[in-house]
């Protein structure tokens, strides 16, 4: 991999980093929050994708098998899709304000948010890291990308149900109905 494409993934990775944190600065005061439990299960499969997604040195065996050509177009498509998963999910961040929490949580004045990235998909936060996760994953090229894909769809899949429990017991009458009219994750099919 060529360091452009290089200094472009993880300036890309950087930018959603540096959203994050000082997004979370600014939360509203916490009701409710998941167990530590289940944020320890979550947490784990997040920090084991992402150390096989950045690492090369984890690369040998069955991981450095190819799962596209090793070609300069394929790297520059991962990195325009890993770029626009990162910009669809900070919009989503920013759209849904002090709300957000990188646990599950219900916040203080906890609002339904509807708009912006949220009519499209339920989870807009989710589909944009998958898609950033998903190019980073091309850019790579091999088997380890696929499996740190694996790992981090399981655990936000896994935090995603949580959350989806929550919104329904905590908006019994709207988030039924919402949940009705946007899909979860890709809009119009899933």
């Amino acid at each position: 991999m060529n360091s452009i494409l290089s200094s472009g993934i993880a300036i890309t990775w950087l930018v959603l980093a540096i959203v994050w944190v000082t997004g979370a600065l600014k939360g509203k005061r916490t009701l409710k929050s998941q167990t530590t439990a289940s944020r320890s299960i979550q947490v784990a499969l997040m920090i084991a994708g992402y150390i096989l997604l950045a690492n090369q040195r984890l690369e040998y065996g069955f991981l450095a098998v190819r799962f596209v050509p090793d070609a300069e177009w394929i790297r520059i498509a991962g990195l325009l899709v890993a770029i626009a998963g990162a910009a669809f999910a900070i919009w989503a961040r920013i759209m849904l304000g002090r709300n957000w929490s990188g646990r599950i949580t219900l916040k203080v004045d906890h609002e339904l948010i509807e708009r912006g990235p949220y009519a499209l998909a339920r989870h807009p936060i989710y589909t944009g890291l998958l898609t950033t996760i998903a190019g980073t994953a091309l850019l790579v090229g091999t088997l380890r990308g696929v499996c740190a894909f694996v790992l981090l769809l399981s655990a936000i899949g896994y935090k995603m149900i949580q959350e989806e429990r929550l919104m329904e017991a905590t908006f019994p009458d709207a988030y039924p109905a919402y949940r009705r009219h946007v899909k979860a994750l890709i809009p119009w099919i899933l």
